[in-house]
C-alpha cells in the first residue's frame, strides 16, 4: 500500500493529466448529438462526386423550412375566426325597451293602441337585430383578413355564419331608421329609433381562446413531408448537380439517416466512435503541448486552462445548436485563440483553435462551410490580434475578423446558389453580433487571470510601471541595478519588436530579472559607488555563490510579492546555465587542480522562449558594454558578437523558439542601441 501511495505521489502530475484528459473527453462526448452521421458531403449547386446512390431504406421527403413557413402563412391567412354570442344581451335589451317605452307613453300620454303598435314593431326590430348579432368595431377588426365567414359559438352550439349578416354597432342607428321606416308611419318614428338605438348593444364578442386553439391545431396538422422514396430507388447519379428534388431528397435522407441509425441499434457504437474522435483530437493537443511547450505541459494549471477553454467553446456551440442552429455563427469562437495567445503564444492558440473547430464539425450543419469559415477567421485572429492593452488594436482586429466572415460567407453563398438572390442576409447580422461578442474577451481574460493565476498583456502593462512596489524598492536599494534593468528593458523591447516577439512581455521581464540583487546590492559592481569592492575579502567560491544566489533571491522575492510565474521565468533563465567566468578564472589561478565547475555555474534553466532568450542576450551585452573603457562602434560590434556567440556555443538557446536569423536581428538591434547609449558618432575622414 505504501508503495502504491509513493508511486501516486511521484506520478501525481501525470495521473492528474490523465484524469483531466479522460473527463474532458467524457464531457465533450456527452455534449455531442447522439445520432448517426451522414457519410456523404454535398452542397447545393455542386456535382455529386460519389457513385450513383440508391435509397438504403424507405423514407419521406421533408419539406424545406421555406415551404413549411409558406404553408404556415397560408394556414394563418385562411384560418377561421371564432366569436361567441352573449345570450343575456337580448333579454336585457327587451326589458330595457319595455321600460323606456312605458316612460315615453306616460310622458306624452300615448293611447294604448299607439303604444301597442310601437311596442310590437320595436320588439320585431330587436329580434331581427339579434337574429345574427350586433358587433362593435373593435371586435369586428378581429376578423382575420376580413373573412367572409366566421364561426359563432352559442353555448355548446357552433355554426358558421356570414360576417356581413352581422350588424355593425357603429352604423346600427342608420339600420334601425331604415327598418322603422319600412314598417311604421308614425309621428313617433324618431323617438322609437332613439329608444332602440339606445338599448341595442353588441352581443357578438371575439373568442381569442378558440381562435388561437383552432389555429394551433391547423398549424400542427401541417404535413412536414411532401413525397416518398422507396428502398433501392435511385436518388442521384455520379456527376448530377445537387439541386431541386435531388437536394430535397438528400437533405431528407441525411435527417432520416441520423434518426434511424440512432434508433435502430448502435447507441454504444456511435458513442464509441465519438469517444475515439474526441480522444484523438485532445491527445494531439496534449502531445503538441508536451513536445513543443514543455514548460506548459509541466504546469497542470496551464494544461487545465487550455482544456477548459476547449470544452467551453464546444459547450457554448452545442448549446446554441440545440436551441436554434441558425444562430451558430453568433458564437464568438475566435475568443479561444485570442485567450490562448494572450496567455501563451500564437502557435498554440491556432493549433488549439483548429482542433476545436474540427471537433465542432461533427455537430453543426454545413460542416465544411462552418469549418472553413472558422479556420480562416482563427488564422486572421492570430495574425491581427496583438497588444490588446492598446484598445484600438482589438477594435481593428475584430473589424478584420468580421470582414473575413462576411467575405467568406458571401463567397460560399454565391457558389451554392449561383447568384445573390437567395443569400440569407440575416447571417451578416449574426457575424456582426459575433464580432461584438469578441470584444468581451478582455473581461474574460481578467476572470481567467484570477481563476488560473495566469498573466496577460494588461497585467504586464501594470507590472511594467516603474512606480510599482517592487521596482521602487529596486530603485531604492540597488539604484545601479535599476538603471541597468531599465537599459536592458529598452534593448529587449526594441529587439522583440524587430522579430515580432511579445515586446511588452520582454520589457516587463527585463525590468524584474535582477530584483534578487536587492538582497546584497553592494556585491554587484553597478551598485558600488565607492572604490571599495567587498569581493576582495572573499574567496572566489564565496563570491561566485553570492553572485549566483541573486537568481534564487529574485525568485523568492517575486513570489513574496505575487509576481506572476511568466515574469519569474525571466529571473530563472536570464543567465541560463552560464559560467561566472571572472571568479572561475580567479579560482583556476589559485588552485587549478581542485576546482568544481558546477560551483561557478548558474543552475538554469536555459531560456525557453524568444522573449527570455532576448533578455539573456540584452542583459549580458549591456552589462559587458560597461567594461569598455573607450567605446567605439567597432568595439561594441565585436563585444556583442563575442557574447552572443559564446551563449550559442554553450547551447543556451536550444530550447528557445528562436531562429539564427532572429538572433542576428537581435544582435543588430543591440549594437545600434548601445551605440546610441554611448553617443557614438560616425568618424568622418579628414
Amino acid at each position: 500500500m505504501k508503495k502504491v501511495i509513493n508511486i501516486i505521489f511521484d506520478k501525481h502530475s501525470v495521473i492528474y493529466k490523465a484524469l483531466l484528459y479522460v473527463f474532458t473527453t467524457a464531457f465533450i462526448v456527452y455534449l455531442f448529438p447522439k445520432g448517426g452521421h451522414f457519410k456523404f458531403e454535398f452542397q447545393k449547386g455542386k456535382a455529386w462526386q460519389y457513385d450513383t446512390y440508391y435509397a438504403p431504406f424507405d423514407f419521406a421527403i421533408q419539406k424545406s423550412k421555406e415551404e413549411v413557413e409558406l404553408e404556415k402563412q397560408r394556414v394563418i391567412s385562411d384560418s377561421q375566426t371564432f366569436f361567441y354570442l352573449d345570450s343575456t344581451i337580448i333579454s336585457s335589451a327587451l326589458t330595457s325597451f319595455e321600460n323606456k317605452l312605458e316612460i315615453f307613453k306616460n310622458q306624452v300620454h300615448l293611447s294604448d293602441r299607439e303604444h301597442k303598435k310601437l311596442y310590437n314593431e320595436g320588439i320585431k326590430i330587436i329580434n331581427k337585430a339579434y337574429k345574427f348579432g350586433v358587433i362593435d368595431e373593435i371586435n369586428a377588426q378581429k376578423n382575420k383578413a376580413a373573412s367572409r365567414y366566421i364561426i359563432l359559438r352559442n353555448g355548446n352550439e357552433v355554426k358558421e355564419i356570414k360576417f356581413d349578416d352581422l350588424i355593425n354597432y357603429s352604423s346600427s342607428k342608420k339600420w334601425i331608421q331604415i327598418k322603422v321606416s319600412e314598417v311604421l308611419k308614425s309621428v313617433y318614428n324618431d323617438k322609437l329609433v332613439d329608444i332602440l338605438a339606445d338599448i341595442l348593444v353588441p352581443n357578438i364578442i371575439y373568442d381569442d381562446y378558440f381562435t388561437q386553439k383552432s389555429l394551433e391545431e391547423s398549424i400542427n396538422n401541417i404535413s412536414l413531408t411532401k413525397d416518398f422514396v422507396a428502398e433501392k430507388e435511385r436518388i442521384i447519379m455520379k456527376g448530377d448537380i445537387v439541386e431541386g428534388r435531388k437536394l430535397a431528397v438528400l437533405l431528407s435522407l441525411e435527417k432520416e439517416f441520423q434518426s434511424q441509425i440512432w434508433t435502430k441499434s448502435n447507441y454504444k457504437w456511435i458513442v464509441f466512435g465519438y469517444i475515439i474522435i474526441v480522444a484523438l483530437s485532445l491527445l494531439m493537443l496534449l502531445l503538441f503541448i508536451k513536445k513543443y511547450r514543455q514548460e506548459i505541459y509541466e504546469n497542470n494549471t496551464k494544461v487545465t486552462f487550455i482544456f477548459f477553454n476547449v470544452f467551453l467553446a464546444i459547450f457554448l456551440t452545442t448549446l446554441v445548436v440545440k436551441y436554434n442552429v441558425d444562430y451558430v455563427y453568433i458564437v464568438p469562437l475566435c475568443i479561444l485563440p485570442i485567450v490562448i495567445k494572450a496567455f501563451f503564444d500564437p502557435r498554440l492558440g491556432l493549433y488549439t483553435h483548429l482542433l476545436t473547430i474540427l471537433m465542432l464539425g461533427f455537430i453543426v450543419p454545413n460542416s465544411f462551410e462552418f469549418t472553413f469559415l472558422q479556420i480562416i477567421a482563427g488564422i486572421v485572429t492570430i495574425l491581427t490580434v496583438s497588444e490588446m492593452y492598446k484598445r484600438a488594436n482589438l477594435f481593428i482586429s475584430v473589424a478584420q475578423i468580421t470582414g473575413v466572415y462576411f467575405v467568406g460567407y458571401f463567397s460560399f453563398s454565391i457558389l451554392q446558389e449561383g447568384n445573390i438572390n437567395f443569400i440569407k442576409w440575416e447571417e451578416f447580422i449574426y457575424f456582426a453580433l459575433n464580432g461584438i461578442l469578441i470584444l468581451f474577451v478582455l473581461p474574460f481574460i481578467y476572470v481567467f487571470e484570477k481563476l488560473f493565476g495566469l498573466v496577460s498583456d494588461e497585467t504586464l502593462k501594470e507590472l511594467s510601471n516603474t512606480n510599482s512596489k517592487v521596482l521602487r524598492y529596486l530603485a531604492e536599494k540597488a539604484p545601479g541595478t535599476f538603471q541597468h534593468s531599465m537599459q536592458v528593458a529598452n534593448l529587449s523591447e526594441a529587439a522583440a519588436i524587430e522579430i515580432n516577439a511579445n515586446a511588452l512581455l520582454a520589457r516587463t521581464g527585463a525590468l524584474y530579472h535582477d530584483i534578487g540583487k536587492t538582497q546584497n546590492p553592494m556585491y554587484f559592481i553597478e551598485n558600488q559607488s565607492t572604490n571599495f569592492n567587498p569581493h576582495l575579502e572573499l574567496s572566489p567560491k564565496d563570491s561566485a555563490f553570492i553572485i549566483i544566489k541573486h537568481v534564487e533571491d529574485g525568485i523568492k522575492m517575486a513570489k513574496k510579492y505575487s509576481i506572476p510565474e511568466r515574469i519569474i521565468d525571466f529571473i530563472r533563465t536570464h543567465h541560463g546555465t552560464s559560467l561566472v567566468y571572472y571568479f572561475y578564472k580567479e579560482q583556476e589561478e589559485i588552485n587549478p587542480e581542485n576546482i568544481e565547475i558546477n560551483q561557478f555555474k548558474y543552475k538554469g534553466p536555459i531560456p525557453f522562449s524568444k522573449e527570455t532568450a532576448i533578455v539573456m542576450m540584452c542583459d549580458a551585452c549591456e552589462a559587458a558594454s560597461k567594461s569598455i573603457k573607450e567605446p567605439t562602434g567597432k568595439k561594441i560590434d565585436e563585444l556583442v558578437e563575442k557574447i552572443v556567440q559564446k551563449q550559442m556555443d554553450e547551447g543556451q538557446f536550444m530550447n528557445a523558439d528562436i531562429t539564427f536569423k532572429e538572433i542576428n536581428t537581435v544582435k543588430k538591434v543591440i549594437k545600434k542601441k548601445l551605440k546610441n547609449i554611448y553617443h557614438l558618432r560616425i568618424e568622418y575622414p579628414e
